[in-house]
Formats: C-alpha cells, sequence, structure tokens
C-alpha cells in the first residue's frame, strides 16, 4: 500500500478483494449466477415443450441470479468503504453544540443514560403480593402432588 494509502477503484483498494475469503465469495457468486441462469434456461426449455407452469420459474431463475449479483457488488461495496474508512486518519473530536430546542420541536436523540438499580435493604421494602407468591410457591414444593386449587392461603 502506498504511504497516501488507497484512493478507492484503485489496485491497492483491489488487493483486499483478493484474499482467499473473497475468492471464495467471488467463485461462488459465480457458480450461483451460471446455476441460476442454467435453471432458467432448462425452465423455458421445459415451458417451450408445453409445461406452462415453467413459464414462472423462467422468470424467477433469472431474477434470482440478479439478486445474488446485487448482494456481492453491495459486499465488495461495503468492504471497499470499510477499507478506507480504516485507513483514513482518525478526525479530530469535536465536542458537539448543544442542540437548540424550540417550541414544537421533535427531541433530539441522545446516547442511552445508565441507571445503576439499588436494591432495596430493609424490613419495610419487601412486596406483600411478592411475599404471597413465594408462599404458595413454597407450600407447592412441600405438597407434590396437590392441585393449585387445594392451596389454603
Amino acid at each position: 500500500m502506498s504511504e497516501t494509502g488507497s484512493a478507492p477503484g484503485t489496485l491497492d483498494a483491489m488487493r483486499r478483494l483478493w484474499t482467499p475469503a473473497w475468492i471464495a465469495r467471488h467463485v461462488a457468486m459465480v457458480v450461483l449466477v451460471v446455476g441460476f441462469l442454467g435453471l432458467g434456461w432448462w425452465q423455458i426449455s421445459r415451458a417451450a415443450a408445453g409445461n406452462s407452469l415453467s413459464w414462472g420459474y423462467a422468470v424467477e431463475w433469472p431474477i434470482f441470479a440478479g439478486f445474488v449479483v446485487y448482494v456481492w457488488w453491495r459486499e465488495v461495496k461495503l468492504a471497499l468503504r470499510r477499507a478506507a474508512e480504516a485507513d483514513a486518519p482518525p478526525a479530530e473530536s469535536a465536542v458537539e453544540p448543544a442542540p437548540t430546542v424550540t417550541i414544537g420541536s421533535r427531541p433530539a436523540v441522545r446516547r442511552p443514560v445508565r441507571v445503576s438499580r439499588v436494591p432495596v435493604t430493609g424490613e419495610g421494602g419487601e412486596d406483600t403480593d411478592l411475599a404471597a407468591y413465594n408462599r404458595y410457591l413454597s407450600w407447592l414444593n412441600a405438597n407434590p402432588g396437590a392441585r393449585p386449587g387445594d392451596y389454603p392461603g
């Protein structure tokens, strides 16, 4: 790679797409596209022989092939963009100005605030419903053959 970094579309940037993982992706894309187009051609020959259902499949297989090309192209662009971002010098951290809030404006979306939870201590903090439910569960555990309607509480 050059000292100035690699610009998108240059040979330095394209070398990132020739790793073993990317070669496998390129081969898979070619195999899938050729296979899907071949299946589409096969369905056209079946449709021409009188199978009317094959007309739908004859249209469907090339669409699948186009989708494979679209996903492959999107992944290539994403990999090149990530590589360009990784090569770019880090941007200076600027302090974000406080948003101007006016009447009727929507609030700005900010990072979530972490709130620490403090457990309740002491005798007065116990929930009466929770205590009753725990007594019910302990009764069910002590009486394994009992039905819920047999609970005396």
